[in-house]
């Protein structure tokens, strides 16, 4: 193995020590699940006749609890086109099952939101806290004792994120997880931006633009851009956790069948009967986290997994915070552009080389740990392959010495960036994010008068009345995990990017979300303390000047100390019940910090 570089090692090593506690509680706890916990050699025959009731022509296996039984948690649904491919996943599981010898059954269903229907809407503040549903869904599944492994059916935003988090609380089990791939390419990514900035400057109408988005959205599979859902993806190859080169093959295809083929056969061979036992919560350790850090600014991923990684960290008893990641960031280079980082999709990317290629330049240059447990054998470097058909056989190759095209993937020794383009941002406003690597380099210091609004349509109706067309810094509080569940603020995108393109220097400066695919606009998100918690953006008044510099990593309110001093912080307007937001309360009011993931649930455990 090649060395590794210096500030990955000595960035690991920080988080190894601060984790100690948490880590050696939780490694104990999965010890303890696996030597005496709730399995099928403990049940009652009350608990185990209701088990098997059900299981048809595997109920005899299931009884005899001589074979392996793999608990399915599925977030299947046939409104989102990335989860409709899970609807018959099961049946065919269990059919490759019992090529093994195994049986397998439906542990759970888990629900999957989708940020694509619900950002810009009132529903859209149900989305953060759904990833601790799924999390406590996943558990409720696995907690029947029935299984000595699991399989997790997951693609998208809170979704992955969520079933981590629930499954590393049965961390004593083997398991993995089976994507379903991206919907091949739709209209071309430069026209569809195109037709969405001509809407919000009013040049095109609605059936212009809902025909413009039903040609890149058109089928099965998660959507082609580089969002939240597909750095997810990356993030499972990055930590070992898929089968190599799984997570961008197309839906419906003959290899899409055949490496979920290859998984349920994987599962059977790693349970505790056998030589090769490889524990969920063991395969997720620190390198793990630190290997989905590296991924994710090599890639220019989405900014939702600065708030997701370290709430999945949490739930394998490790802690990782943000500086930790604008140190990574300075020394991980970004080796490629996917849409809207670039002109090509993820298609494009897959065929450019992929994650193969990425495993294997970051592993060469001793960027990523390649010493991890994964779950198909061997360190991260044995994922490096690319799958393919050879006839009606499933073989893998080595990934390609050479990018198939140099405008979307590079090899580390020519990358995009020197470095990984995700930044701390810091001062008496608070911490946040600032996602450079979308940035043209020239609006990385912004320096304006704010405007603050308490909601993105009052910034709608601002900028269609004209009064936003100026230097301005955008500031929309009250936004984050606490105030009303963190929505992704993804309708002010379009109207940012026109004042920007007409000449006005624009930054936007929240405690809520950007889209996981944030754009070109400069913009610190996450920023905490969040408002409704007493954070600093309550302090903020119009006019006030804002300061923000990727450079120096600074975010400044540039008001006479004194005076700041003095402020009474602003109040948060009340919210209407609505379309369920009110069953969310008791989420909103212990939720923690977005630094720490935004979870309440995780919080309240003590995690």
């Amino acid at each position: 193995m090649n060395k590794l570089h210096p500030v990955v090692e000595a960035v690991t090593n920080r988080i190894i020590e601060r984790s100690k506690p948490g880590r050696t509680a939780y490694l104990d706890l999965i010890a303890r699940a696996r030597d005496a916990g709730v399995n099928r050699d403990v049940l009652s025959c009350g608990n185990l006749a209701h088990g098997f009731a059900a299981s048809g022509d595997d109920k005899a296996a299931i009884r005899g609890g001589k074979a392996m039984n793999i608990g399915i948690i599925t977030a299947y649904n046939d409104m989102l086109s990335a989860h409709q491919p899970y609807g018959r996943y099961p049946e065919q599981i269990k059919l490759w099952a019992r090529e093994k010898g195994a049986t397998a059954q439906v542990a759970g269903g888990v629900p999957a939101m989708c940020d694509g229907v619900t950002q810009g809407q009132l529903s859209m503040e149900l989305s953060l806290f759904s990833r601790d549903n799924i999390a406590m869904g996943a558990a409720i599944g696995l907690s029947h004792g029935m299984f000595e492994g699991a399989l997790l059916l997951g693609l998208c935003d809170k979704i992955v994120p969520g079933l981590l988090i629930g499954a590393l609380r049965f961390g004593h089990l083997p398991m993995i997880l089976i994507p379903a791939g991206p919907m091949p390419s739709g209209l071309a990514n430069k026209e569809k931006q195109r037709v969405r900035q001509l809407f919000a400057e009013g040049k095109v109408g609605r059936e212009e633009l809902l025909e413009a988005e039903a040609a890149s959205y058109h089928g099965a599979g998660t959507c082609t851009f580089y969002g939240t859902a597909n750095s997810n993806q990356m993030m499972m190859e990055m930590m070992g956790l898929h089968m190599p080169g799984s997570s961008f093959c197309n839906p419906g295809t003959k290899l899409r069948q055949e490496l979920t083929r290859a998984a349920t056969h994987r599962i059977t061979e790693i349970g505790w009967e056998g030589q090769d036992y490889r524990p969920f919560g063991q395969c997720v350790d620190e390198k793990a986290i630190v290997n989905a850090i590296v991924g994710l600014l090599a890639t220019g991923g989405s900014t939702n997994h600065v708030l997701h990684l370290p709430a999945i960290a949490r739930a394998a008893g490790i802690t990782v915070d943000w500086q930790d990641m604008d140190e990574l960031s300075s020394v991980v280079p970004l080796i490629a552009r996917v849409y809207p980082n670039g002109a090509g999709d993820v298609n494009y990317f897959a065929a450019a080389g992929g994650m193969p290629f990425v495993i294997r330049e970051l592993v060469e240059a001793g960027l990523a740990h390649d010493d991890i447990m994964t779950v198909y054998g061997g360190g991260l470097s044995a994922g490096a392959q690319e799958p393919r058909m050879d006839g009606e056989k499933l073989v893998w190759d080595a990934a390609p010495a050479q990018s198939g095209d140099d405008s979307i993937l590079r090899g580390v020794a020519d990358p995009f960036r020197a470095d990984g383009g995700m930044r701390l941002v810091q001062g008496n406003l608070g911490r946040g994010t600032f996602k450079t690597s979308a940035v043209d380099e020239a609006r990385w210091t912004i320096e304006a008068p704010a405007r603050v609004f308490s909601d993105q349509n009052e910034v709608l109706t601002a900028f269609k009345a004209g009064e936003l067309d100026r230097d301005v810094v955008v500031v929309v509080r009250f936004q984050g995990p606490a105030a009303n569940g963190m929505p992704e603020l993804h309708k002010l995108t379009p109207p940012l990017g026109v004042l920007q393109d007409k000449g006005f220097k624009v930054a936007l400066v929240t405690d809520g979300r950007m889209s996981g695919a944030s754009g070109k606009v400069p913009a610190a998100i996450h920023i905490s303390p969040e408002a409704v918690k007493g954070g600093p953006l309550g302090k903020l008044r119009d006019g006030d000047i804002v300061r923000l510099c990727a450079n120096k990593g600074s975010l400044e309110a540039l008001v006479d100390a004194a005076e700041w001093d003095a402020r009474e912080p602003a109040k948060q307007p009340p919210a209407e019940p609505g379309v369920g937001r009110e069953l969310f309360a008791i989420m909103r009011h212990f939720a923690d910090e977005a630094e720490k993931g935004g979870s309440a649930m995780l919080a309240e455990a003590g995690l």
